[in-house]
């Protein structure tokens, strides 16, 4: 496995620009399923010769194809595997010719990789295989909306209801533009219930929350979905951080009446630094600065959890505020992460927890990776058996720009 190699261009490789206009308007009506052909004509009219999608399964451990007929390659020891990883192209020998694999990245979201044969590389078919990958990288995401196909095509065992139900409220597991990242992951992956995550960007702001909710069945995945929304109406509208508390106690007392959920809500100015958060009743967040855990900085005086009437209803919200350093990552989890037990009882505890996530990113990983890998220690501590939910969103401040 190697990078791509830097040649000399070269210019005379011809581009049918009316046929790649064609296909382009194409691309606007093609179904989901047709898009593995359409890749393969957009790769010709590039001078490519053909070009595969292969998409992220739901727990990030294969690289499926769009190809029915062809099996799924690892992440974890594969040169497309790598390039997933890595967010950057891999190369590797196809007998006569050289496979390149492309990162599919919409926006800050790891998609998958597309694989482009070609008989032979320069910076010309390296940068055409770089602009069908930011194409189909488009397309994916606009179609996986409605497509219950590519859906299916990205899952290895049957969903429970619960997490079928939730899952359509979720955001896509990373955002972030120059300045800031956020990025969440859960487990597990087809029987998720009382845990949830939302993240949105509204100009220079970051939205981040993080919720757990009572119980383990369709009424907690139901809490979390009404508190989800609840939050985004208020959130839309304008509101301020205790506005969209606010906006869930109320729908939760009057919808839920005998549901709760504990849970975090933060906003970043990404121009600024200031982190503003509300802890309703859970863990608190922790401040990773400078490859350590600054212990007590995000902490706040205990508050009831969202969703409770009557005289347990808190009067007000109490929002807390301080001033990020550039680099500095701010963890938000559940608590099934640090009880998660192997079979000795063992916990996997919270130093073990923020000790995995600082050296890997001192190691270099970017976010999102450092949480894939990050769920699935967790999950072979427990054997793959968790008791609880587990939801771990990690967002990062970087003013200057990408790290």
């Amino acid at each position: 496995m190697s990078d791509p190699p830097r040649t000399s261009a070269r210019p005379d490789i011809a581009v049918d620009e009316s046929r790649l206009d064609e296909l382009l308007c194409e691309a606007q009506t093609a179904l989901p399923v047709e898009l593995p052909a359409l890749a393969n004509r957009c790769a010709s009219a590039l001078g490519l010769d053909t070009a595969l999608i292969y998409l992220v399964d739901l727990q990030q451990r294969l690289l499926v194809p769009l190809d029915e007929a062809l099996d799924p390659v690892s992440v974890a020891d594969s040169p497309a595997g790598s390039a997933y990883r890595t967010i950057s192209p891999r190369m590797t020998d196809a007998g006569e010719q050289v496979l390149v694999w492309m990162p599919l990245v919409d926006g800050a979201e790891r998609l998958g990789v597309l694989a482009v044969r070609t008989t032979s590389l320069d910076d010309v078919l390296l940068r055409r295989s770089r602009m069908l990958a930011h194409l189909f990288a488009m397309l994916i995401t606009s179609k996986r909306a409605y497509s219950d196909w590519l859906t299916a095509r990205t899952r290895s065992a049957t969903m429970a209801l619960p997490a079928e139900m939730l899952r359509a409220f979720l955001p896509p597991r990373t955002i972030g533009s120059r300045r800031c990242v956020s990025t969440a992951v859960m487990e597990p992956a087809y029987a998720i219930a009382g845990d949830a995550f939302d993240h949105s960007v509204i100009k220079n702001l970051l939205h981040t929350m993080i919720l757990d909710a009572m119980g383990h069945d369709l009424t907690a995945g139901l809490t979390t979905s009404v508190a989800m929304a609840a939050a985004r109406n208020a959130r839309r509208g304008g509101g301020d951080l205790a506005d969209s508390v606010g906006a869930v106690d109320q729908a939760l007392a009057e919808w839920l009446p005998d549901q709760f959920c504990t849970g975090v809500l933060c906003r970043l100015d990404a121009e600024t630094g200031v982190l503003r958060w509300v802890n309703c009743g859970h863990p608190p967040p922790l401040l990773i600065r400078a490859e350590q855990v600054l212990h007590g900085v995000l902490d706040s005086p205990p508050q009831p959890p969202i969703g409770l009437a009557g005289p347990l209803a808190p009067a007000d919200r109490l929002v807390h505020e301080t001033t990020l350093e550039p680099g500095d990552c701010v963890l938000l989890y559940t608590d099934g992460v640090v009880e998660a037990r192997d079979a000795d009882g063992a916990e996997f505890g919270l130093d073990r927890f923020t000790d995995f996530i600082i050296r890997s990113s001192a190691a270099g990983q970017r976010p999102a990776e450092v949480l894939r890998l990050l769920i699935h220690a967790i999950l072979d501590h427990q054997r793959n058996q968790l008791r609880d939910d587990t939801t771990i969103l990690l967002f990062e401040w970087h003013p200057e720009g990408r790290r």
